[in-house]
């Protein structure tokens, strides 16, 4: 009887403990997770090595000896188009924090930071002197306690004892230790740079002990990517430019990795995330984090606004562009976590939030059955920015912010919206329906699945209204004037996206357009806008230069029907272009120049958009996906 008791009791407290763990909870514990360990953590800086959730930091510095205007590097990071008297070469970036490597080169100085993170948490750092200037150069270790987190530091002798809420550590180095005076807010160790040193956490250690443990890593992180066979280096900088930037937000304790570094003080906060980059970002980080994909959909997704949306933007203190989204993507990305994963928690947590984005669209943006960019009008106590209910806040909605297929285009400021139907959107829009749909089946909500569904057919049968039999293409039409637009770029292939066309439209669009040398298929492809577009020639931002997310997206379309040239000449051009700026300094730009590739002119790439930007690695992400190592997204969930 006892026995039988006993079991009982079991089996309520497992039911008990299940029904506690609420996707709330789940997402939780994944946000736990993430916040336990060290990692490059601090936005404001690579240098700085970050323990979670103690909130101890470890910041490494770079001061002249002798009187140097500036003469202190005390923060850097990647990310910049603004002047910096820094340049960085990225290197391997685990994204568990496990092992990162980078160079910089600062005042004609030149230097590698290699960390490594053992098993037992402890952290090692090796700084490799590779130029040296004849002045003497010291190496600063500034210790703190970030975001005001508790705890005490104290120096005693050559060795610095933090003491954090349930945590202590004990961090050292190795080298010639020598006297320095700066104005430092906590205790801070300083060394002789003619050589190789070390700083390390936790039992003593010597420089073979510190080399061996940080090639030891090395070496693993190298052997977890062989998986990607052919195709590792293309996924190592992936890997890369998501680890540099993943961040740790305090404002809103969360681990995320924003688009760049620089971005995040662009917006005066500690991040800010972007609606439809994050939700990419979110997507390649599923290759080998499954946490760092939850968190990106997650936080993104759970930024819904009062209106009903997921903003063009989200920042730090909860502050958001209330009057305007963005690309509807995010169903798309849900679906594919759910495919790897197989997770329902994570789906039921953002379904209804997904569902009202959905139904948000057709009741603030369709103008006659037809979808338009827009723009609202924001009324206290929320806030709107210089671009609400304007041309440019719709602008900024598409994703694109100065494409000339909206210049001339009016805006309306009563229907809150550009007077031009857009086939990109549209295309985009009824993909959501069906990936919303296919995540409603598997959440057993046939009522709601057969709702969008219907939806999904309603913009799909609309499409076919823009479909140019002159042209051969799907072409953006005037909603006032009722005229077709003549601009052609990627979007216009984004129909492809909703299986709006035939195989043989399909086929037509690639012979006459995407495969044109004389439009879209130039030796770097694809450009923002046609070469038949005057634009073209302009190479500013969405003026010509080609972006990511728009090959990303056009190859999505292609999956969709059977073009195989079509999709072997955009993944080989689009992994061409990732990996021959990437071998140059490690760069992934946010858009590449499309008559160079920026390959001979890295500065013009540097100016002409964030040279260290996440979502430039989607080129090399459509190259994974069309050789087998990512699931296909086409077909349906099983």
């Amino acid at each position: 009887m006892k026995k039988i008791t006993l079991c009982i009791t079991l089996v309520i407290i497992t039911l008990f403990s299940s029904a506690q763990q609420t996707p709330q909870k789940q997402y939780e514990a994944v946000q736990k997770k993430l916040q336990t360990g060290w990692g490059t953590f601090n936005h404001k800086s690579v240098l700085s090595h970050v323990l979670l959730p103690a909130g101890i930091a470890l910041n490494i510095g770079l001061k002249f000896k002798e009187i140097e205007t500036n003469g202190y590097l005390k923060e850097a990071y990647i990310s910049s188009r603004d002047p910096r008297t820094e340049n960085i070469v990225p290197g391997y970036h685990a994204l568990d924090g496990s092992y990162t490597d980078l160079v910089i080169s600062w005042k004609k100085i030149k230097f590698r930071v290699q960390s490594a993170v053992t098993h037992s948490q402890e952290l090692m750092l090796l700084i490799t002197p590779i130029e040296l200037p004849s002045r003497a150069v010291n190496i600063i270790l500034e210790t703190g306690m970030l975001w005001n987190k508790k705890g005490v530091l104290k120096k005693i002798g050559e060795t610095i004892t933090a003491n954090a809420t349930n945590k202590q550590i004990m961090i050292q180095g190795i080298g010639n230790s020598v006297e320095e005076y700066i104005a430092a807010s906590a205790p801070y160790l300083a060394l002789q740079f003619d050589k190789e040193v070390a700083f390390y956490t936790g039992k003593k250690q010597t420089l073979h002990s510190v080399k061996n443990t940080i090639a030891s890593q090395r070496l693993q992180l190298e052997k977890n990517t062989t998986s990607f066979g052919a195709f590792a280096e293309t996924y190592n900088a992936i890997e890369q430019v998501i680890g540099w930037n993943i961040i740790y937000d305090a404002a809103q304790k969360r681990v995320i990795y924003p688009v760049s570094r620089l971005w995040n003080d662009n917006f005066g906060g500690q991040s800010v995330l972007f609606c439809w980059d994050t939700y990419f970002s979110a997507y390649m980080a599923s290759m080998k984090s499954k946490e760092l994909a939850y968190a990106n959909a997650i936080e993104i997704t759970k930024s819904i606004t009062p209106g009903g949306f997921i903003p063009n933007w989200s920042g730090s203190y909860k502050n958001a562009s209330f009057d305007r989204s963005q690309p509807p993507v995010g169903s798309l990305v849900f679906k594919e976590l759910y495919r790897k994963y197989k997770e329902k928690w994570v789906l039921d947590y953002v379904f209804d939030d997904l569902l009202t984005w959905n139904r948000w669209w057709p009741k603030n943006r369709d103008d006659n059955g037809m979808l338009c960019w827009g723009s609202n009008k924001v009324l206290p106590p929320l806030v709107g920015d210089f671009a609400a209910n304007a041309w440019q806040g719709a602008a900024y909605e598409s994703g694109l912010d100065n494409s000339p297929m909206f210049d001339s285009v009016p805006f309306n400021t009563e229907k809150n919206m550009l007077a031009l139907a857009d086939a990109g959107l549209m295309g985009m829009y009824a993909m959501d329906c069906d990936a919303l749909a296919e995540i409603a089946q598997v959440l057993n909500k046939p009522a709601i699945a057969k709702e969008l569904q219907e939806r999904g057919n309603f913009y799909r049968k609309q499409l076919g209204k823009l479909w140019s039999e002159e042209t051969g293409i799907y072409l953006n039409k005037r909603t006032d004037i009722g005229s077709y637009s003549p601009i052609t770029s990627p979007t216009n292939f984004y129909p492809l996206l909703a299986k709006a066309a035939s195989q043989q439209q399909a086929e037509r669009m690639m012979k006459e357009h995407l495969l044109n040398p004389e439009e879209f298929n130039t030796p770097w492809m694809i450009p923002s806008v046609s070469l038949q577009s005057v634009a073209y020639k302009d190479q500013e931002y969405w003026r010509g230069r080609i972006w990511g997310p728009m090959n990303f997206l056009v190859y999505l379309g292609l999956l969709n029907y059977h073009l195989p040239e079509a999709r072997k000449v955009l993944s080989e051009k689009s992994n061409k272009l990732f990996l021959e700026n990437t071998r140059i300094n490690g760069w992934v730009f946010e858009n590449y120049n499309g008559i160079t590739g920026n390959i001979t002119d890295q500065i013009e790439g540097r100016k002409m958009g964030d040279n260290y930007y996440h979502w430039g690695a989607l080129l090399g992400f459509i190259t994974l996906i069309e050789n087998g190592y990512i699931a296909d997204p086409s077909k349906p969930l099983q």
